[in-house]
């Protein structure tokens, strides 16, 4: 049973005459003897908290930053009505700021026998999965005296999504990628390294691309035509170990690795590529393989939704061995990682030459771009220090990436803003050299 506002204001009113008056307890029991038996019977009028019924219905998932919609359907079907205030509870990070106390808090009648629905606007902070807690409901009686009190567990969740805000690229990186395969006009022919088809030759042809055997059978000069490698693998490898959770501006560095990842599954899957996700530490946390190109990319943002960095150093052996599981033949790996020089120099560096020797390899990092900015500070003394701190720092992930790229790796060091395009155009460069 709880008691309402109204009942300890009737409590005061009454009381205060007998406190002035003739203080006794006589009289004090004459003024709360009917309002205890107006209380029980308001609590026996109120419609029963446990016979009622819940449903839910509603959006699944959403991306990060926008609105999902979740409707909840109460049914009562005791003879009386309901009258009730109702919470329904979902975590902290559901809500936008300071809009929980009226997303969550509704006030509810419900005649007799009849049903009513309840829409809840949720607008997530946090990717992952976000679970619906009790549904707690306080039925009050006739006379708003009392109120019955419960609560029930009605599951439902939402996946939040990565916002994929590197999308807005994919254009541009598309029509780059009909370029090299020749089917957009320009003033070259398609890039590539793949044989497609002989043609006749035109002025301005490359006498390279001339097919002598070709020409001998044929009373014209006919030229080969190229086109961008198809249907190789890439394999983009994602680091959740602690580096990954570092902050760079308001986002963990593994928000802008999945971004790049994103928009890269996007464009390797429309050129014909097939793309397989793997995501580990020191044990595999997430994993895509072997999915159609129609398929990988809703696959890829689902297995990214609930991934969270580990606060554990990574374990470079055991990632190598399972790149090389994951990609028994020649592949493109794809490694979002750090550049700080200790875990590069002492984990990375040792077996990288095992994953050069079978497969091409690419390297990127998200950069810190203020350290960009203290490098370029002046005027003061604590800006010359910060300068000197930010100019070391950059030094050092220059010599880091030349490390790696003596053995052979491409290496894509770019602000999260930047390192989406800066990893798809690495990929494209790849491709029109035939390096996949």
């Amino acid at each position: 049973m709880a008691f309402t506002g109204r009942t300890a204001l009737l409590a005061a009113l009454g009381s205060l005459p007998v406190g002035v008056f003739g203080p006794s307890w006589a009289g004090i029991l004459a003024v709360n003897a009917p309002l205890s038996v107006a209380i029980l019977c308001d609590y026996a009028l109120a419609a029963p908290v446990r016979k009622l019924q819940f449903t839910r219905s509603g959006d699944t998932s959403v991306r990060l930053g926008e609105g999902a919609t979740v409707h909840l359907t109460v049914t009562n079907p005791s003879g009386r009505p309901l009258r009730a205030h109702l919470r329904d509870a979902w975590p902290p990070s559901s809500w936008g700021v300071g809009s929980e106390e009226a997303s969550s808090r509704r006030a509810l009648t419900v005649p007799a026998g009849e049903r009513r629905r309840i829409t809840t606007f949720l607008r997530p902070t946090r990717r992952g999965d976000r679970h619906a807690e009790r549904v707690t409901v306080r039925s009050f009686g006739p006379m708003g005296l009392a109120a019955r009190q419960g609560s029930h567990d009605v599951p439902w969740a939402v996946r939040v999504l990565p916002p994929f805000s590197s999308r807005k690229h994919l254009p541009s990186r598309l029509a780059r990628l009909r370029e090299l395969d020749g089917r957009t006009s320009v003033l070259t022919r398609g890039e590539g390294t793949e044989f497609d088809s002989l043609r006749a030759y035109v002025p301005g042809d490359d006498t390279r691309s001339i097919d002598w055997r070709a020409t001998a059978r044929q009373s014209t000069v006919t030229v080969r035509t190229w086109r961008p490698e198809r249907d190789r693998h890439i394999l983009v490898v994602l680091d959740t170990g602690r580096t990954s959770a570092g902050r760079v501006g308001d986002v963990p560095r593994l928000d802008a690795a999945m971004d790049a990842t994103l928009l890269l599954t996007a464009l390797a899957s429309r050129a014909g590529d097939r793309v397989d996700l793997l995501a580990y530490d020191r044990r595999t946390r997430a994993q895509v393989q072997g999915r159609s190109a129609g398929d990988v990319l809703p696959a890829v943002v689902n297995a990214l939704a609930p991934l969270e960095p580990e606060l554990v150093e990574t374990d470079a052996r055991g990632l190598s061995a399972a790149i090389l599981k994951s990609a028994p033949r020649r592949s493109l790996i794809v490694l979002i990682t750090g550049l700080d020089a200790a875990p590069v120099e002492e984990g990375l560096l040792p077996v990288l030459p095992q994953l050069t020797r079978r497969h091409t390899v690419v390297v990127a990092s998200v950069a810190d771009p203020y350290i960009e900015k203290m490098s370029t500070g002046r005027g003061t003394v604590d800006a010359v220090y910060e300068a000197a701190a930010g100019s070391q720092a950059q030094a050092q992930r220059r010599r880091t990436a030349e490390k790696l790229q003596r053995h052979g790796v491409t290496v894509v060091d770019a602000t999260p803003e930047k390192l989406a395009p800066a990893l798809a155009d690495a990929y494209l460069a790849l491709k029109a050299a035939g390096r996949l």
